[in-house]
Formats: C-alpha cells, structure tokens, sequence
C-alpha cells in the first residue's frame, strides 16, 4: 500500500541549507535545521526482495532556490543499505512500483520536454529512463497489470480545445462546484508496438485504481464528483473489467482508504469507516472478488488500520496506530488467528509494502529521525533501518520524549506526549507550548514530530516544555473514543487539553502563568478557543488555518457533509444555539490573550475569511494585542519554503515575546531572515 499512496505527514518539511558552527549543534535543533530536514515518503520493495525503492523528499534551501515545495527524489537501496541515487536534483517523483522482473521501476515524472506528468520505466541496473505513457493532462496514479505489459492511468479530464481557446482570450471565470472535471481511467499497452492508451467509460472520478494479481479486473474507488466532500465521504468501491465492464461493487459506509488483493484475486480488503459517522477509515474489510457484503476482521480494534497487504490467499496483514505506537500485525480471511508480528513500541510505523516471499519494507520514525526506510527480513527478527536521511542529526543534541496519561474532568483517561526542555535548571518551573492536533480526526504518534508548524526540538532547545495532547475525538483509540466529541465539537475535546495543563502544572514542571497554545486546522479552532473561551489560562496564542465561527465555515467551506456526517450532527439553520456556542468569535470581547493568526489565503477547507473574522472581533474587543499575517497562494497549510520558514519564525517570537519576554505591544512585523547571500547587501 506505502507504493500506492503518499504518507502523512510525518516528515515532509521543506526549506534552506545554512551552514551552522560546530558549537550549535550542542544547543539544540535550531529552525534553519528544521527547515533542511529530509524524509523518506515512499517505499517499495522489489518482487524478488533484493532491492528497494524509496522516495526522499529534498527541502529546497532558502534564498538560492527558486521558492516552491520539497523536491522529490527516486533512490534505490539495496538489503544491507548501500543507496543510490537515480532521479535527482530539481525533480517531482511519485508512484514508484516495481515491474514483475525486478529489473525496473516505474514511476511518475514531469521531466524536461513534457508538457505533462508521465509515467517513464528506468533499469536498476543501468540506462536511461523511458517515457512508456503519456496522456493530455498530467498523470497522477496508475497500477501496473500482473504480468507488466499493460498499466491501468488516472488523469483527469483535460480541457477541450474550445476551452482553451477561450481562456487564452481571457475567460477565465470558475464555475464554483459546477465546472468540476472527473478523473478518469485510462489503460495502455507497455511497448514500442503498444497502441494508443484507452479511455475506459465510467461514472463518477476516479480516485484509486488497483490491478487485481489475477489480471482480470480492477479495484477502483469512485467518487460522485471530483469535489473535496464526494472524494471524502461519498466514495464507494467498484470492481470492473480492464474494458470497463462492472463486475460488482461496494456500499462501503463513508469515508474509505487503501485497497489491496488477495494473491490469488479471490478477495480484496480495504480500509474503511465503520459507518457513515465515522470521521476516519480504519476498520478493515474483505470482500470477495465481485464485491457485495463486507467483512470486519477486526472488529474490536482499539485503534486505526493505516495499512494492510496479504501474507496469502488466507490471511492479511496490517498496520494499525494503537495510541501513540503502531503495531504490524496478521489476521485469517474469516476474522482468526490473529496475531502480532511487530509489539506497538519502537519505531512508530506509517507503511509497509511486502514482497512475495514474505521480507517487508516498512516506513518508520522515532522521536530522534524523521521516516526512514527499514526492512524486516524473516519471522522472530527487528526490523533493520536501511537510511539514514538527515546523517547530521547525530550530532544535534534532541530533547526527551514521552508520552503521558492523565485524567480528564469526567474521569475518561487522555494520553498525549510531552517534549521536556532539552536543559532543566534545577526543579524550576518552565515554560509551555501546547501543540494541538487537526482532524479532529488524527492524532499524534511517538515519533517524530517536529516540523515547520510545531519546531519542537527548537522549542526545547529554547528552554519550553511542549505538550501534545490526544484529546477525546482523537483516532488511535477505536470508533468509540474517536466520536466522542460528536455534535459536540471544542466543548469537551478542549477542555482534555486544559486538563492535560493543568496535570503539568500539578507535576511541578510548569509555569501556570506562562502557558502557550498553536496548532492548525481543528488545531487553530483550539487556538482561537484558547484565546476566547480559555483566554485567563493561555498568555499566548497562535492560530494557524483555523476556525472562527462554525456556521459560517459550513456554508463557505468545501466540506459541508463531512462536517455534518462526522462532526456537527446538524445544520446551522437546525440548532443556530449549538452553532454559536460552539464558535469562538461567541467569546472574543472577554479575549485577553495576545493572538498571532496565519492563514493560506487560498485555503479552500477553511476559507481565510475565517480568520478575518477572527481578527476583526479581537480588534474591536480591544484587550489584547492581535496580529494577521496572511500568505498569498497558500492554501490549507503552508508548501513553500519562504512562507513555511516565515511562519516558524513569526511562531517562535510570538511565544517568546509573551512567555519569556517583555509582553505588552507586539514584537515587529518585519523579519531578519539572515538568508544566505544576505551579508554584504
């Protein structure tokens, strides 16, 4: 599944090379070595095991790069962890798979000359890579067929030529939920001889597509249309014939995940929500090869399926987040003989690809190193680390890691994890940045954490403490707690994280009086809750992406069902009371918390006018210092490298301004950015 998918985003940072002095590294992590840090975002091991494939995303360094994301490299490692390096430099690779033969790879490119992303085949061992398919629009997923002589595409529907006539003329008008164009399927021969590729005529988008081992048939997941609420929580399984015939499908309850064949194409498991309110896939089903009923193997799973591929005909294998860990493990076809083959503890696991005789590749990161690649050869053995991204970190003096549990109000048990300052002098009382999570469904893991939003290895570094909370409605905990904040949401789910302060301060290591709070998303709601609602307990807020006013963002956002199946319960018009109290802006005039707020101006899950609002009320309440700092381009969260560097800056002196410093008016709005080149101008 890792070979099929992009992972979370544990690792993915991006930005600037600076050369530091050797006494740095003693101090701690600083943002600079935030911003260079690699990661590993894609694995697949070759059929005959000798040989894995691996995706290493390259921050772009800051003032000599043209401004953009992380590059995207193609590597190759071989079982004792020799790397080479095959598509380099100013690249965008994605989809890597291995032909049958394990002689070459497959990937996604959009290479010099092309005018759009195309799928090439490179040797491994040696030659140039090779344009195999190539479509009108960009090439953004494919499978290739059993036996390597065909390969299933997902493009999405190019303009016509009178469109683009028209928009060379200037008109260019969006007609919002409207001018949508499907993803579609697309099938084509591999081959100097092979015919143009096939457009395969279905309904609805195409939003993954999967070659069964038998040959004869494809997974697909469809969407309605290809707008952000259908692809969440209206895309359903179809199975159909490599000509497009449907040969069966599945009503799967709301929002669903990866998919994977048995090897003998008798079944196929995905990974599903329980139901339709159920705010994240992580059940997983089998069903037979023509779809119909489903079967929940795990029904009882105190945690969520993240991953899963076939050991054989008869049993699967998973990869599922249990509280903060991850735990590798097997099931029977029928739901027996479950058993585990890697304890939840380690390294915290976010994917794994298997090769036919049974050695695994897996993604995984600890508290000291971002994802990296590791293989576990063999029944009874440790998984051994193949990479080593970011060989500097050895030398980089990182803070301790834990993960704590306490008590919620009602009694209900909350488990987060707790960053300690990298020094501690004596038993002095010390700052504290509480980080929280969006979603809500999401969580954090045991792993590394830090990046450009939440630069927690800095932060220690600067003397903070830094809390992480799983508050109630978290995922790795099972369906169960993951509802819980259900028609419901801040309320119950943020007053976890005030408690989880509160247990800090109990324990003797926090200063009740110099309390932060940040985070994005669902994150910035709590946010803005905590310089609102929660103000007399936060100096200092931060709010990124977040949510100012609940009625408002249903009606403006682009998810108003997924936030009405799996969050609220109801419409604005239906319960205008829960919809107000449940809003920050409700509480901004009794707001005296300082509120730095940051915001993509092209944010379509959160519109920004979801932090003007939020601004504008803070201003005229007039208690507190306010600040908006908005970023043209960017939508739910920052890509670039300037504007990600900008705001881990912009983050930490906001903190430190109004935790360890003088307080009072803002800090300046304008930065030293000390960008190489700098010196001299």
């Amino acid at each position: 599944m890792m070979r099929r998918s992009m992972l979370r985003a544990a690792g993915l940072w991006l930005l600037l090379v600076l050369a530091l002095p050797a006494s740095a590294a003693s101090e701690g992590m600083t943002l600079e070595q935030i911003a260079r840090t690699r990661a590993v975002s894609q694995a697949a091991i070759s059929p005959d095991a000798r040989q894995l494939a691996y995706v290493l995303s390259v921050p772009r360094e800051i003032g000599k790069d043209d401004d953009g994301p992380a590059w995207a490299e193609l590597h190759v490692a071989s079982r004792e962890g020799a790397s080479r390096g095959f598509v380099t430099g100013k690249v965008n690779v994605g989809g890597v798979a291995w032909f049958p033969d394990s002689r070459s790879l497959a990937y996604l490119a959009k290479r010099q000359g092309d005018d759009t992303r195309t799928l090439y085949r490179i040797p491994v061992d040696g030659g140039e890579s090779e344009a195999i398919a190539t479509l009108k629009s960009d090439i953004t997923a494919f499978s290739l067929s059993p036996d390597g002589r065909q390969v299933a595409l997902l493009a999405t529907a190019p303009d016509s030529d009178e469109v683009k006539a028209l928009k060379k003329q200037g008109f260019s008008q969006k007609v919002y939920e409207e001018d949508w164009r499907a993803v579609e399927l697309w099938i084509a021969g591999i081959g100097a001889d092979a015919p143009e590729p096939r457009r395969i005529a279905l309904d609805g988008s195409v939003q993954s597509v999967l070659w069964s081992p038998a040959g004869d048939r494809l997974a697909l997941l469809v969407a309605p249309r290809q707008l952000t609420d259908d692809t969440l929580v209206f895309t359903r399984v179809r199975i159909v014939s490599s000509e497009g015939r449907e040969l069966g499908r599945v009503e799967n309850p709301g929002k669903v995940g990866g998919l994977s064949w048995s090897p003998d194409g008798a079944h196929l498991a995905f990974i599903s929500a329980q139901d339709e309110h159920d705010a994240q896939q992580g059940r997983l089903f089998v069903v037979d090869r023509d779809g119909g009923a489903w079967r929940d193997l795990l029904p009882d799973l105190p945690g969520h399926v993240v991953d899963v591929e076939w050991r054989d005909p008869a049993t699967v294998q998973f990869l599922s987040w249990e509280g903060v860990q991850a735990r590798l493990g097997e099931v029977g076809v029928d739901g027996g003989a479950q058993r585990t083959l890697l304890a939840p503890e380690g390294p915290v696991w976010s994917g794994f690809d298997r090769a036919p005789g049974g050695d695994i590749a897996l993604l995984g990161s600890t508290s000291a190193h971002p994802t990296e690649v590791f293989l576990l050869s063999g029944e009874g053995a440790a998984p051994r680390r193949l990479t080593d991204s970011n060989p500097w970190l050895a030398d980089v003096a990182l803070a301790r890691q834990e993960t704590i549990r306490y008590a919620a109000r009602d009694g209900l048990e909350i488990e987060g994890l707790l960053v300690h300052p990298l020094q501690r002098r004596g038993n002095a009382r010390v700052p504290l940045i509480v980080v929280v999570h969006g979603g809500p469904e999401s969580h954090y893991t045991n792993g590394w954490l830090t990046g450009y939003s939440q630069p927690l290895h800095h932060a220690a570094a600067q003397g903070y403490a830094v809390f992480l909370p799983n508050y109630r409605s978290s995922t790795g905990r099972g369906v169960e707690f993951s509802k819980k904040g259900f028609g419901r949401p801040g309320m119950e789910e943020f007053d976890d994280v005030v408690d989880g302060v509160d247990h800090l301060v109990d324990i003797g290591l926090v200063d009740r009086d110099k309390v932060g709070i940040t985070g994005g998303s669902y994150g910035g709601y709590a946010s803005a809750w905590g310089a609102t609602y929660y103000s007399e307990r936060f100096a200092a807020s931060v709010m990124f992406v977040g949510i100012s006013d609940q009625a408002s963002l249903v009606t403006t956002g682009d998810i108003p069902w997924e936030q009405h199946l799996v969050h609220m319960g109801t419409w604005p018009w239906e319960d205008p009371e829960l919809f107000r109290k449940t809003s920050p802006i409700t509480y901004a005039q009794q707001s005296k918390t300082p509120t730095l707020i940051l915001h993509g101006e092209a944010d379509p899950r959160v519109p920004v006018m979801q932090s003007y609002m939020m601004y504008r009320y803070l201003k005229l309440a007039g208690q507190a210092p306010v600040r908006l700092v908005l970023y043209p381009g960017e939508g739910h969260g920052n890509a670039r490298g300037a504007s990600r560097y900008d705001y881990s800056l912009r983050l930490i002196q906001w903190m430190d301004h109004y935790l360890k410093g003088p307080g009072g008016e803002p800090p300046p709005y304008a930065l030293d950015y000390a960008l190489p080149g700098d010196a001299g101008k």
